[in-house]
Protein backbone atom coordinates (compact mmCIF):
# COMPACT_ATOMS: atom_id res chain seq x y z
CA UNK A 1 0.00 0.00 0.00
CA UNK A 2 1.79 3.28 -0.73
CA UNK A 3 0.76 6.70 1.10
CA UNK A 4 -1.95 7.68 -1.94
CA UNK A 5 -4.08 4.66 -1.22
CA UNK A 6 -6.68 4.29 1.11
CA UNK A 7 -6.04 1.50 4.34
CA UNK A 8 -7.72 -1.33 4.00
CA UNK A 9 -11.46 -0.27 5.74
CA UNK A 10 -15.20 -1.91 6.14
CA UNK A 11 -18.44 0.27 5.40
CA UNK A 12 -21.35 0.20 7.52
CA UNK A 13 -24.41 1.86 5.62
CA UNK A 14 -27.66 2.80 7.53
CA UNK A 15 -30.61 2.26 5.36
CA UNK A 16 -33.76 1.40 7.77
CA UNK A 17 -34.74 4.89 9.30
CA UNK A 18 -38.39 5.52 8.65
CA UNK A 19 -38.40 8.35 6.41
CA UNK A 20 -41.18 10.08 7.50
CA UNK A 21 -40.53 13.30 5.24
CA UNK A 22 -40.52 11.06 2.24
CA UNK A 23 -44.26 9.85 3.26
CA UNK A 24 -42.88 6.51 4.45
CA UNK A 25 -41.52 5.91 1.40
CA UNK A 26 -38.71 3.45 1.37
CA UNK A 27 -36.28 5.82 0.76
CA UNK A 28 -33.05 3.62 -0.24
CA UNK A 29 -35.13 2.14 -2.33
CA UNK A 30 -36.11 5.39 -4.62
CA UNK A 31 -34.20 5.85 -7.74
CA UNK A 32 -31.93 9.21 -8.92
CA UNK A 33 -30.60 8.36 -12.25
CA UNK A 34 -32.03 5.26 -12.91
CA UNK A 35 -30.43 3.53 -9.57
CA UNK A 36 -31.78 3.07 -6.16
CA UNK A 37 -30.29 5.87 -3.76
CA UNK A 38 -28.84 2.52 -1.74
CA UNK A 39 -27.10 1.12 -4.96
CA UNK A 40 -25.43 4.54 -5.96
CA UNK A 41 -24.03 4.78 -1.86
CA UNK A 42 -22.69 1.14 -2.38
CA UNK A 43 -20.68 2.29 -5.46
CA UNK A 44 -18.84 4.65 -3.66
CA UNK A 45 -17.60 1.94 -0.69
CA UNK A 46 -17.09 -0.57 -3.39
CA UNK A 47 -13.00 -0.33 -2.40
CA UNK A 48 -14.26 -1.53 1.70
CA UNK A 49 -13.30 -5.37 2.23
CA UNK A 50 -16.82 -5.75 3.85
CA UNK A 51 -19.87 -3.79 3.72
CA UNK A 52 -22.42 -4.25 6.06
CA UNK A 53 -26.26 -2.71 5.36
CA UNK A 54 -28.37 -2.20 8.47
CA UNK A 55 -31.62 -2.66 7.44
CA UNK A 56 -34.23 -5.18 6.01
CA UNK A 57 -32.80 -6.81 2.60
CA UNK A 58 -33.40 -6.35 -0.64
CA UNK A 59 -32.13 -6.69 -3.78
CA UNK A 60 -28.18 -4.67 -4.46
CA UNK A 61 -26.32 -4.44 -7.38
CA UNK A 62 -22.95 -5.48 -4.87
CA UNK A 63 -22.85 -8.09 -2.25
CA UNK A 64 -23.52 -6.92 1.55
CA UNK A 65 -23.83 -8.13 4.52
CA UNK A 66 -27.40 -7.56 6.34
CA UNK A 67 -27.74 -6.95 10.29
CA UNK A 68 -30.57 -4.92 11.95
CA UNK A 69 -30.40 -2.79 15.21
CA UNK A 70 -32.64 -4.51 18.23
CA UNK A 71 -34.87 -3.45 18.26
CA UNK A 72 -35.37 -2.32 14.74
CA UNK A 73 -35.93 1.82 14.14
CA UNK A 74 -33.93 2.11 17.79
CA UNK A 75 -31.92 5.11 15.71
CA UNK A 76 -28.54 6.05 14.13
CA UNK A 77 -26.62 5.28 16.63
CA UNK A 78 -28.17 1.70 17.89
CA UNK A 79 -27.88 0.78 14.58
CA UNK A 80 -24.12 2.06 13.61
CA UNK A 81 -23.48 -0.50 16.64
CA UNK A 82 -25.45 -3.20 15.06
CA UNK A 83 -22.83 -2.85 12.03
CA UNK A 84 -19.55 -2.26 14.00
CA UNK A 85 -20.14 -5.90 15.16
CA UNK A 86 -19.73 -7.67 11.96
CA UNK A 87 -16.58 -5.40 10.81
CA UNK A 88 -12.76 -6.22 11.29
CA UNK A 89 -11.07 -3.63 9.99
CA UNK A 90 -9.15 -0.88 11.71
CA UNK A 91 -10.61 1.80 9.71
CA UNK A 92 -14.58 1.86 9.15
CA UNK A 93 -16.63 4.22 6.57
CA UNK A 94 -19.95 5.14 7.94
CA UNK A 95 -22.46 6.23 5.30
CA UNK A 96 -26.55 7.14 5.02
CA UNK A 97 -28.45 5.39 2.58
CA UNK A 98 -29.56 8.67 1.30
CA UNK A 99 -26.31 10.14 -0.78
CA UNK A 100 -26.94 10.72 -3.99
CA UNK A 101 -23.32 12.23 -5.17
CA UNK A 102 -21.26 10.43 -2.95
CA UNK A 103 -18.31 9.15 -5.11
CA UNK A 104 -15.41 6.62 -4.45
CA UNK A 105 -12.84 9.55 -4.19
CA UNK A 106 -14.84 11.25 -1.66
CA UNK A 107 -14.14 8.25 0.71
CA UNK A 108 -10.90 8.00 -0.37
CA UNK A 109 -10.43 11.57 0.84
CA UNK A 110 -12.09 10.98 4.34
CA UNK A 111 -9.99 8.05 4.59
CA UNK A 112 -6.79 9.75 3.65
CA UNK A 113 -7.89 12.64 6.12
CA UNK A 114 -8.15 10.12 8.90
CA UNK A 115 -4.80 8.94 8.27
CA UNK A 116 -2.99 12.42 8.39
CA UNK A 117 -4.51 13.91 10.94
CA UNK A 118 -4.59 11.11 13.64
CA UNK A 119 -8.24 12.24 14.77
CA UNK A 120 -10.82 9.77 15.98
CA UNK A 121 -12.89 10.12 12.79
CA UNK A 122 -13.01 12.92 9.63
CA UNK A 123 -16.60 14.09 8.50
CA UNK A 124 -17.42 15.79 5.73
CA UNK A 125 -19.18 19.57 6.34
CA UNK A 126 -22.08 20.61 4.22
CA UNK A 127 -22.74 23.62 2.31
CA UNK A 128 -23.67 25.36 5.83
CA UNK A 129 -20.70 23.99 7.65
CA UNK A 130 -22.58 21.48 9.61
CA UNK A 131 -20.99 17.85 10.38
CA UNK A 132 -22.36 14.76 8.84
CA UNK A 133 -21.61 11.92 10.76
CA UNK A 134 -23.03 9.67 9.00
CA UNK A 135 -20.23 10.51 5.84
CA UNK A 136 -17.57 10.01 7.75
CA UNK A 137 -14.37 7.18 7.87
CA UNK A 138 -13.80 6.28 12.04
CA UNK A 139 -11.25 4.75 13.94
CA UNK A 140 -12.90 1.38 14.78
CA UNK A 141 -11.41 1.21 17.80
CA UNK A 142 -12.48 4.35 19.12
CA UNK A 143 -15.71 4.67 18.02
CA UNK A 144 -16.10 0.97 19.70
CA UNK A 145 -14.98 2.69 22.82
CA UNK A 146 -17.44 5.67 22.43
CA UNK A 147 -20.33 3.15 21.92
CA UNK A 148 -19.54 1.45 24.84
CA UNK A 149 -19.60 4.15 27.20
CA UNK A 150 -22.84 5.06 25.57
CA UNK A 151 -24.31 2.16 26.25
CA UNK A 152 -24.19 2.33 30.24
CA UNK A 153 -27.24 4.67 30.43
CA UNK A 154 -30.33 3.72 31.32
CA UNK A 155 -31.63 3.51 27.83
CA UNK A 156 -28.54 1.73 25.96
CA UNK A 157 -27.99 3.02 22.73
CA UNK A 158 -31.48 2.78 21.63
CA UNK A 159 -32.83 6.69 20.49
CA UNK A 160 -29.70 8.41 21.09
CA UNK A 161 -28.42 11.22 18.78
CA UNK A 162 -25.10 10.74 16.48
CA UNK A 163 -24.08 14.08 18.17
CA UNK A 164 -24.07 12.33 21.48
CA UNK A 165 -21.17 10.00 20.03
CA UNK A 166 -19.33 12.64 17.72
CA UNK A 167 -18.89 14.70 20.66
CA UNK A 168 -16.50 12.28 22.54
CA UNK A 169 -14.36 12.03 19.80
CA UNK A 170 -11.65 13.67 18.41
CA UNK A 171 -12.73 15.10 14.97
CA UNK A 172 -11.53 16.59 11.43
CA UNK A 173 -13.33 18.03 8.98
CA UNK A 174 -13.44 17.69 5.43
CA UNK A 175 -15.87 20.48 3.30
CA UNK A 176 -17.85 18.89 0.55
CA UNK A 177 -21.41 20.25 -0.19
CA UNK A 178 -22.20 18.19 -2.88
CA UNK A 179 -21.17 14.90 -1.82
CA UNK A 180 -22.55 15.43 1.29
CA UNK A 181 -26.03 16.49 0.06
CA UNK A 182 -28.80 14.28 1.29
CA UNK A 183 -32.55 13.39 -0.49
CA UNK A 184 -34.60 14.09 3.01
CA UNK A 185 -38.01 15.18 1.23
CA UNK A 186 -39.03 14.84 -2.53
CA UNK A 187 -38.34 18.06 -3.01
CA UNK A 188 -34.02 17.46 -2.36
CA UNK A 189 -35.27 14.06 -5.05
CA UNK A 190 -36.35 16.64 -7.19
CA UNK A 191 -32.98 18.65 -7.19
CA UNK A 192 -30.69 15.50 -7.18
CA UNK A 193 -32.73 14.32 -10.21
CA UNK A 194 -32.35 17.81 -11.98
CA UNK A 195 -28.50 18.22 -11.39
CA UNK A 196 -27.46 14.54 -12.39
CA UNK A 197 -28.77 15.45 -15.94
CA UNK A 198 -27.18 18.63 -16.04
CA UNK A 199 -24.42 18.38 -19.01
CA UNK A 200 -21.42 18.41 -17.24
CA UNK A 201 -22.58 14.91 -15.10
CA UNK A 202 -24.92 13.39 -17.44
CA UNK A 203 -22.54 10.93 -19.49
CA UNK A 204 -20.56 9.85 -16.58
CA UNK A 205 -24.37 8.74 -14.77
CA UNK A 206 -25.89 7.48 -17.69
CA UNK A 207 -22.57 5.23 -17.97
CA UNK A 208 -22.60 3.99 -14.25
CA UNK A 209 -25.98 3.52 -14.68
CA UNK A 210 -25.89 0.96 -17.01
CA UNK A 211 -22.66 -0.51 -15.74
CA UNK A 212 -25.14 -1.13 -12.69
CA UNK A 213 -28.41 -2.24 -14.79
CA UNK A 214 -25.55 -4.70 -16.53
CA UNK A 215 -23.58 -5.88 -13.77
CA UNK A 216 -20.26 -4.44 -15.50
CA UNK A 217 -17.38 -3.41 -12.99
CA UNK A 218 -15.61 -2.12 -15.71
CA UNK A 219 -13.53 1.38 -16.02
CA UNK A 220 -12.59 2.21 -19.76
CA UNK A 221 -11.23 5.49 -21.28
CA UNK A 222 -14.61 7.16 -22.85
CA UNK A 223 -13.09 9.25 -24.69
CA UNK A 224 -11.72 6.43 -26.95
CA UNK A 225 -15.05 5.01 -27.26
CA UNK A 226 -16.61 8.66 -28.57
CA UNK A 227 -14.03 9.38 -30.32
CA UNK A 228 -14.60 5.95 -32.03
CA UNK A 229 -18.32 6.93 -32.56
CA UNK A 230 -17.71 10.14 -34.02
CA UNK A 231 -15.22 8.38 -36.93
CA UNK A 232 -17.61 5.54 -37.70
CA UNK A 233 -20.76 8.07 -38.01
CA UNK A 234 -18.61 10.20 -40.03
CA UNK A 235 -16.54 7.99 -42.36
CA UNK A 236 -19.32 4.85 -42.64
CA UNK A 237 -22.74 6.21 -41.98
CA UNK A 238 -24.47 7.33 -38.83
CA UNK A 239 -25.92 3.68 -38.00
CA UNK A 240 -22.54 2.35 -37.91
CA UNK A 241 -21.49 4.18 -34.89
CA UNK A 242 -23.97 2.39 -32.28
CA UNK A 243 -22.88 -0.94 -34.25
CA UNK A 244 -19.50 -0.57 -34.04
CA UNK A 245 -19.11 0.61 -30.50
CA UNK A 246 -21.25 -2.88 -30.02
CA UNK A 247 -18.66 -4.85 -31.90
CA UNK A 248 -15.72 -3.42 -30.15
CA UNK A 249 -17.17 -4.55 -26.81
CA UNK A 250 -18.17 -7.90 -27.88
CA UNK A 251 -14.18 -8.11 -29.69
CA UNK A 252 -12.82 -6.86 -25.97
CA UNK A 253 -14.65 -9.11 -23.92
CA UNK A 254 -13.74 -12.64 -26.44
CA UNK A 255 -10.35 -11.53 -24.55
CA UNK A 256 -9.81 -10.53 -21.03
CA UNK A 257 -12.40 -8.21 -21.30
CA UNK A 258 -10.53 -5.61 -19.41
CA UNK A 259 -9.96 -1.92 -20.23
CA UNK A 260 -6.80 -2.76 -22.51
CA UNK A 261 -8.66 -5.27 -24.31
CA UNK A 262 -11.34 -2.40 -25.35
CA UNK A 263 -8.79 0.19 -26.06
CA UNK A 264 -7.13 -2.36 -28.43
CA UNK A 265 -10.31 -3.01 -30.09
CA UNK A 266 -11.15 0.63 -30.15
CA UNK A 267 -8.08 1.61 -32.15
CA UNK A 268 -8.13 -1.09 -34.52
CA UNK A 269 -12.18 -0.22 -35.39
CA UNK A 270 -11.11 3.58 -35.45
CA UNK A 271 -8.39 2.96 -37.90
CA UNK A 272 -10.47 0.98 -40.17
CA UNK A 273 -13.13 4.20 -39.97
CA UNK A 274 -10.71 6.04 -41.31
CA UNK A 275 -9.42 4.03 -43.80
CA UNK A 276 -13.34 3.46 -44.84
CA UNK A 277 -13.23 7.24 -45.23
CA UNK A 278 -10.29 8.07 -46.85
CA UNK A 279 -11.27 5.63 -49.79
CA UNK A 280 -14.55 7.50 -50.05
CA UNK A 281 -12.45 10.88 -50.40
CA UNK A 282 -9.97 9.49 -52.92
CA UNK A 283 -13.44 7.98 -55.23
CA UNK A 284 -10.19 5.72 -56.63
CA UNK A 285 -8.36 8.23 -57.80
CA UNK A 286 -4.46 7.52 -57.28
CA UNK A 287 -2.66 9.75 -55.35
CA UNK A 288 0.56 9.60 -53.59
CA UNK A 289 -0.72 8.08 -50.67
CA UNK A 290 -2.63 5.57 -52.65
CA UNK A 291 -1.02 4.74 -55.75
CA UNK A 292 -3.35 2.85 -58.47
CA UNK A 293 -2.62 -1.00 -58.22
CA UNK A 294 -1.64 -3.50 -61.02
CA UNK A 295 -4.53 -4.92 -62.28
CA UNK A 296 -6.82 -5.14 -66.03
CA UNK A 297 -6.85 -1.30 -67.42
CA UNK A 298 -3.77 -0.07 -65.09
CA UNK A 299 -1.43 0.07 -68.56
CA UNK A 300 0.51 -2.13 -66.59
CA UNK A 301 1.45 -6.03 -66.67
CA UNK A 302 -1.61 -8.03 -64.72
CA UNK A 303 -4.28 -11.00 -64.87
CA UNK A 304 -6.16 -9.19 -67.24
CA UNK A 305 -3.60 -7.50 -69.11
CA UNK A 306 -1.03 -9.37 -70.32
CA UNK A 307 2.55 -8.12 -70.94
CA UNK A 308 2.97 -7.16 -74.91
CA UNK A 309 4.92 -10.59 -76.48
CA UNK A 310 5.98 -10.96 -80.12
CA UNK A 311 3.89 -9.98 -82.95
CA UNK A 312 1.68 -8.08 -80.39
Amino acid sequence: MTATDPPPHDAIVLAGGAARRLGGTDKPSVRVGGRPLLDRVLAACAGARRTVVVAAPRPTSRPVRWTREDPPGGGPVAALDAGLRHTTADHVVVLSADLPFLEEATVARLLAALRASGADAALLTDADGRDQPLVAAYRTAALHRALAALAEGDNGLTGLPLRRLTATLDLTRVPDPLASFDCDTWDDIADARARIREHGHVLDEWISAVKDELGIDLDVDTGVLLDLARDAAHGVARPAAPLTTFLVGYAAAQGKGGPEEVAAAAHKAAALALRWAEEANTAGKPTAENPATDGPGSGEPGPGNPAPGPGR
